[in-house]
């Protein structure tokens, strides 16, 4: 999988071990989880069948909230997301998000965001 502007990293761990271990690294530095869906689930709920995939939705609304208002196309982007998955073609785990350089480019900001929320999400593949 290859998308504009994502990053993908292997994660040594399964689809729901690996998270777990996003959602408790981004806890841990008191950012907030807005929903975690589980997209294999959903698809086998209609008859569908898909590769282990989950979305996490996450974010801090005092850090982004002022660079939705300053940069209001933003909120196309916040809250964060990170979507683990599992290839279909070889059963690998991947961490997909937006890179910061992306949407530093994507809106126009003046500075790359959440820089540090990307150290977060790579320590939980590890």
């Amino acid at each position: 999988m290859s998308a504009e502007g994502a990053i993908n990293l292997p994660s040594k761990f399964s689809v729901a071990g690996t998270a777990d271990r996003v959602e408790s690294v981004l806890k841990a530095k008191g950012i907030k989880i807005f929903a975690r869906i589980d997209q294999a689930a959903e698809a086998r709920s209609v008859g569908l069948p898909m590769p282990d995939t989950i979305l996490i939705i996450f974010g801090d609304p005092k850090t982004g909230t002022p660079l939705m208002v300053k940069y209001p196309s933003l909120a196309l982007d916040l809250p964060l997301k990170a979507l683990i998955w599992q290839s279909a073609a070889d059963g690998k785990v991947w961490l997909t998000y937006n890179t910061p350089e992306y949407l530093k480019s994507r809106h126009h900001l003046d500075a790359a965001p959440f820089g540090p929320v990307a150290t977060l999400l790579e320590s939980a593949t590890r």
